[in-house]
């Protein structure tokens, strides 16, 4: 796993950077809308274009801020059913996920995208809507995000495979939510808090 995981650090550190950049994106889709509102109000004006622009800005960030979401480990997930299993089997459930659901849900969407941006892409499709903006560079976004996501899911994969076997550490933030659900299972039974192996 060793040569893997610089290929690993390549995708995360991508991610990672694309996910700050649309972060951006939030702040300027909430400047744009507050300015269509303002306008709207005062002038009694209104433009197709920059509504729409506002959704392509909140679909960016949705998109594209996924595999950064899944590299900082902040997405949903049922730790407060896994985090009563043992580490090692925490880990395999891990593994199996990505493989048997991750994967094949990521991918299934990577093939359907394609062609749908594809097109897209080939007649030049233009917003229904009067000065509306061209589309296929929204539908680009969702084939770029699916295989960014992608990419993640195969990162995350090689670095829970070194963790198993002893070639990675755990990340902090990782045992930091561990460590958020073992107070969240404490409150609710602190019998079964004692027997989880994260310290808090």
């Amino acid at each position: 796993m060793g040569g893997l995981l610089p290929f690993s650090r390549a995708i995360d550190a991508v991610n990672e950077r694309i996910g700050k950049l649309c972060a951006w994106l939030v702040l300027a889709a909430v400047l744009i809308s507050a300015g269509n509102a303002t306008i709207r109000k005062v002038f009694n004006m209104s433009s197709n274009a920059w509504l729409e622009l506002q959704w392509y800005l909140f679909g960016v960030v949705f998109m594209l801020g996924a595999a950064w979401t899944m590299k900082a480990n902040e997405h949903v997930r049922v730790d407060v059913v896994s985090s009563r299993l043992a580490k090692t089997t925490r880990d395999r459930i891990e593994v199996i996920g990505l493989i048997a659901f991750f994967f094949p849900f990521v991918l299934l969407h990577i093939y359907y995208s394609w062609p749908f941006f594809v097109t897209s892409f080939r007649t030049q499709e233009w917003s229904t809507n009067a000065g509306g903006l061209i589309i296929w560079p929204a539908k680009f976004m969702v084939l770029f995000g699916f295989v960014l996501l992608a990419l993640q899911g195969v990162s995350e994969l090689i670095k829970r495979i070194a963790i198993m076997r002893g070639e990675l550490e755990e990340k902090d933030e990782m045992k930091g939510h561990a460590a958020e659900v073992a107070h969240v299972v404490e409150a609710i039974d602190p019998d079964a808090a004692k027997k989880l192996d994260v310290k808090h």
